[in-house]
């Protein structure tokens, strides 16, 4: 049976078996010329059989390939060896095709010698060979890493690796291959991210998780890695693929990015924002615990002077060394937070009874005690702190921030360093210090602010000597009020600083007036408080206003108390010497009110010591009764400066006065204040 088919097939005929074949077969002849061949070759030239019967083989080829093919056909006669050949081959259309000529030689007896071949059409192979070329030209020029392992059950050996997986990770690829995928992992880190990446390759699914891998050099890094299986031809997964991107660089900056949104740029405490968040969840855990929370708002004393006087820099040294204090005396628990400014917030978690709060007060205050040394000089910062405890001062971080600053409120009039806890009656008087803050606000507009005048005068003579300018307030409910009853509010809220330029105006339109009746030696004085001469545009602008009212301003005084002066001496030269430069007197306010610092008022261009009301009230007829009043008449003649005793109510004491070296007075006794028409009339009549 075999022998039969075997005999049938041998009996087909030649071409017959030739068309059958998918490549092109060909036979020539010793001279290149075609003998035999099928239709593939027809078909894949474009050429007729009539054609190919004429054509020499080289013209099938490309000028610049005829040489090499040339030397294959001879290669083929001269050597009997079989010979392989790739060459493009033209094609009817003006193209060429990639070919692969396998060619041998064939001797038929008393023939002579033929070249006998078969070319296979490579356009496919060349296709998926370009494909694969620029597979791997993405994979080696891919900025992200990539790594193919091998499934194998649990263990999945590295197969491939790319150089951008060598550059991230350090590891060569002779380093990585055949290790296990997770060679890289930190231990302990990222435990979540790293259980779901393994339900998934044991599911054989897609993953995307972010955790952090090792570097060789032990170096962590932020790997974002997407995991997808690779099937073959059956469904079966054989392979999974790892995009490895660095994102190091991206969670450094969005970690940046978050510090920068929930902390304070210079001190690096933590903002309002956080805060609150940090608050809210020290309630929550307290309520959970059956424990207290306490809030502490602190405000430091004077910084606005340390500020202003010695510039932002100074500032900005200052509340860095505050915010590093205040953090080394608390537990990691607790927050430390700046809302601005000069004002601190702590909260206090887990308080578990008040004395432990009171404790922890303690260690902040002597935290804060010690000076501080910026820019070479040693300064001293104090503070004042208002706290609130929860649940009892409040439930919501809202009120606990509320009854804290009303406790810090108070606390600033408590003393240096007072300590306020909060109180439901403070609020009342939070209250009344917003009403009086707007009223204020209103009398400014409304012009409810007004000037009265109280001359002083010499003792022996009755000489007038100068006007002192009295600020009075007519309030629409309370009547007139005194400075007493209004300034520390203003000097609080900082109204302090309209209401003084309002004040100054007004004397410079006096001393105009005066001048223009005949009265241009009669000098007028002005209470300035520290607010206001630490503006750093405070003597420019008093030496506009006394230029534009066109004043002496020989004629025109400011007092500034005793201690405004003594608590600041360089700020105090700076300003005297600034005042003496523009031709305006400096008189010290409130003398023997406190302490003297007799060395400073020496070195200071100081015209008068206006002796402050006490003193002078302590005279009463009694034996030794004028003694601190002697002692500062004294004190002023020993310096050579003139001491104006105030608040002279009764002959006696100006008798003492006079009889004890006091040159001039002033007070009730000398005239009541007095409004400016009758200031005019009363220097008319003197």
């Amino acid at each position: 049976m075999v022998d039969s088919a075997a005999t049938l097939v041998g009996d087909l005929p030649l071409r017959e078996v030739m068309d059958l074949l998918s490549g092109a077969f060909y036979v020539l002849d010793e001279s290149g010329y075609f003998v035999l061949w099928n239709r593939q070759l027809e078909h894949v030239t474009g050429l007729s059989s009539e054609r190919l019967r004429s054509v020499h083989m080289l013209e099938l080829f490309e000028p610049d390939t005829r040489s090499k093919v040339a030397r294959a056909f001879c290669t083929v006669f001269q050597s009997d060896e079989k010979v392989q050949l790739e060459a493009r081959l033209r094609d009817g259309k003006g193209g060429t095709t990639p070919f692969l000529f396998i060619s041998s030689r064939l001797s038929i007896v008393g023939d002579g010698r033929y070249l006998c071949g078969m070319g296979v059409d490579l356009a496919r192979h060349y296709e998926q060979r370009d494909r694969l070329e620029l597979f791997e030209r993405a994979l080696m020029a891919a900025s992200n890493g990539i790594v193919i392992a091998r499934h194998e059950g649990r263990d999945n050996p590295i197969e491939y690796v790319n150089p951008a997986f060598e550059r991230i990770s350090g590891y060569s690829t002779v380093e990585a291959i055949n290790h296990d995928s997770r060679f890289m992992a930190a231990p302990g880190m990222d435990d979540d991210q790293r259980a779901h990446l393994a339900g998934a390759i044991l599911a054989q699914r897609p993953a995307t998780v972010v955790f952090r891998n090792k570097r060789k050099n032990g170096e962590l890094f932020w790997n974002h890695l997407s995991v997808t299986p690779v099937r073959d031809h059956a469904g079966q997964v054989t392979h999974f693929i790892g995009i490895i991107e660095d994102i190091t660089a991206m969670k450094q900056r969005t970690t940046q990015l978050e510090h920068l949104v929930t902390h304070d740029p210079l001190t690096g405490l933590a903002n309002r924002l956080l805060l609150r968040d940090r608050l809210e969840h020290a309630l929550q855990a307290a309520q959970r615990s059956d424990e207290k929370v306490a809030l502490i708002l602190m405000d430091l004393n004077k910084f606005k002077e340390i500020n202003d006087t010695m510039g932002h820099n100074s500032g900005d040294q200052v509340l860095k060394q505050v915010a590093q204090r205040l953090q080394s005396a608390l537990r990691e628990s607790d927050t430390v937070a700046r809302l601005g400014g000069d004002e601190f917030v702590m909260v206090l978690a887990a308080q578990p009874s008040l004395r432990y709060t009171l404790r922890m007060i303690e260690r902040i205050r002597r935290a804060m005690a010690p000076e501080m040394e910026v820019d070479g000089r040693l300064l001293s910062v104090g503070a004042s702190m208002g706290v609130a405890v929860w649940p009892d001062d409040g439930r919501t971080p809202g009120d606990l921030m509320h009854a804290a600053d009303v406790a810090m409120y108070e606390g600033k009039h408590g003393g240096p360093d007072a300590v306020h806890f909060y109180s439901p009656g403070m609020a009342d008087s939070s209250a009344a210090r917003q009403r009086m803050e707007q009223a204020l606000r209103d009398a400014l507009e409304r012009d409810d602010l007004y000037l009265l005048f109280q001359p002083s005068v010499a003792v022996g003579t009755g000489k007038i000597l100068g006007v002192e300018a009295l600020l009075r307030w007519r309030h629409p409910e309370r009547g007139e009020l005194l400075p007493a009853d209004f300034l520390p509010d203003a000097e609080e809220s900082g109204l302090i600083v309209p209401l003084g330029r309002r004040v100054l105006e007004d004397v410079c339109s006096t001393l105009r007036r005066l001048a223009d009746l005949g009265f241009g030696d009669v000098p007028i004085s002005i209470n300035a408080s520290s607010r206001e001469f630490t503006q750093r545009d405070y003597l420019p602008y008093i030496a506009n206003r006394v230029a534009h009212h066109g004043v002496n301003p020989s004629r025109l005084t400011l007092e500034l108390r005793e201690e405004q002066l003594m608590n600041n001496p360089e700020q105090a030269t700076r300003l005297a010497n600034g005042l003496q430069e523009l031709g305006i007197c400096l008189s010290v306010d409130e003398f023997g009110a406190g302490m003297n610092n007799l060395t400073c008022l020496r070195q200071l261009p100081v015209s008068q010591l206006k002796m402050t009301r006490q003193r002078v009230q302590e005279i009463n007829g009694h034996p030794g009764s004028g003694a601190l009043a002697k002692t500062m008449l004294d004190i002023g003649n020993n310096l050579n400066i003139r001491v104006v005793a105030t608040g002279v109510e009764t002959r006696d004491q100006h008798d003492f006065l006079a009889a004890n070296g006091c040159s001039s007075v002033q007070g009730n006794y000398i005239s009541q204040p007095m409004t400016r028409p009758m200031l005019e009339q009363w220097l008319a009549a003197h």
